[in-house]
């Protein structure tokens, strides 16, 4: 039987660095690429992001980071989450460069910087809530920092709440507070290597963020940080990386009443040809779109009938010529002759109630990633 497949554009990917640096021209370029390159295959996309000019890589785990090095990437790597206690002496080996919010951080990152020298990076929560260390607390901190022995404070930095959402003015209340952090830093005799506050949203619509590097995750793969912002990543000249793909592996002809699948919740009102894809739940192909998933084939929009299972979907083809083996595309256009059509990971988002993020970040470890 055929399975599904992802083909990822790195040329895309290089493409989309180049449009987001020339986003925030007199900013530095960090690609993160947690969660395996958020679905894309982290070490082909960092290497590709670093060829065509970002300078720094960001993870969100001390492994990620590891996995890293391991594939030969010598890099800086930032860790984006203060990492545990122990987990400093592995930051540490492989040469990553964490996050830090608390004094406990402080504590383990300095029993290891005595030994093996650390740079380290101190977020403030200006309003996200999440992690962070208090805007009252971060002048103390720094400081610490820079008393530590074998410690060196890599940069002061924040994360933006709103930023998906151009008109929110609580992107512009976050951004007074940093900026009142690092006068205060100022004030107290703290140097700042870096500082940075714009992730993809921050890069592309609120020029104020730049700083000295911006953060570009999402939009780094060709997609937009929000369905508000999907005009503005068209017209930076974002083009989206990823293609799933599959080859019908089976086609059988539908009666008029049948119905397919578990718990015969949907079936067919007049003949019709049917196609099973082999792919389902387990590949990441969410069972909540059993009622308005599609796939491509032939160019055209094929809907799904009955339940997504975890190996395979069925899709009504009408009365189409569609065999075995012929290509189907899950997120991605297809053109066959003069009939093409696209679906986008934003529709399969739209129709979950959920954001691109999640969809492309859900695309499981079975489905093989191909890099060209």
């Amino acid at each position: 039987m055929s399975r599904s497949w992802v083909d990822i554009d790195l040329d895309a990917i290089a493409r989309n660095v180049g449009a987001l640096m020339a986003a925030a021209p007199d900013s530095g370029l960090c690609a993160v690429v947690k969660a395996d390159g958020y679905g894309h295959g982290a070490n082909e996309v960092a290497r590709a992001t670093l060829d065509a000019g970002a300078t720094v890589l960001a993870v969100a785990q001390v492994d990620e980071g590891a996995a890293l090095r391991d594939a030969g990437i010598d890099a800086r790597i930032w860790v984006l989450s203060e990492p545990e206690p122990h987990e400093f002496v592995s930051a540490a080996g492989f040469g990553l460069e964490p996050a830090i919010y608390s004094e406990l951080g402080i504590e383990a990152a300095a029993s290891v910087g005595r030994a093996a020298p650390l740079t380290v990076h101190l977020k403030v929560d200006t309003g996200m809530h999440r992690v962070g260390a208090h805007t009252d607390d971060a002048v103390a901190l720094a400081t610490a920092i820079e008393r530590a022995s074998g410690l060196q404070l890599g940069s002061v930095w924040t994360h933006c709440a709103t930023a998906d959402e151009p008109g929110n003015p609580y992107t512009d209340r976050q951004l007074d507070r940093y900026e009142q952090v690092l006068d205060a830093m100022t004030a107290a005799g703290v140097e700042v290597p870096l500082r940075h506050a714009a992730n993809s949203a921050g890069t592309l619509a609120h020029p104020r963020a730049h700083h000295d590097i911006v953060r570009t995750g999402i939009a780094l793969y060709g997609l937009a940080p929000s369905q508000a912002m999907v005009e503005t990543a068209c017209d930076v000249g974002l083009t989206p990386a990823l293609t799933w793909r599959s080859n019908v592996a089976y086609v059988k002809r539908l009666r008029a009443g049948d119905r397919v699948s578990y718990g015969q919740r949907a079936g067919v009102d007049q003949p019709t040809t049917a196609a099973t894809i082999p792919l389902g739940y387990a590949d990441g192909y969410r069972r909540g779109l059993w009622q308005s998933g599609a796939v491509l084939i032939g160019g055209v929009r094929r809907p799904i009938i009955g339940v997504v299972t975890m190996d395979q979907i069925v899709v009504d083809c009408g009365d189409d010529d569609v065999a075995a083996g012929d290509d189907v595309v899950v997120i991605g256009e297809q053109t066959v002759g003069s009939t093409g059509d696209r679906i986008t990971a934003d529709d399969l988002a739209a129709d979950l109630d959920t954001i691109n993020y999640e969809v492309v970040c859900g695309i499981s470890k079975r489905v093989e990633r191909v890099h060209r």
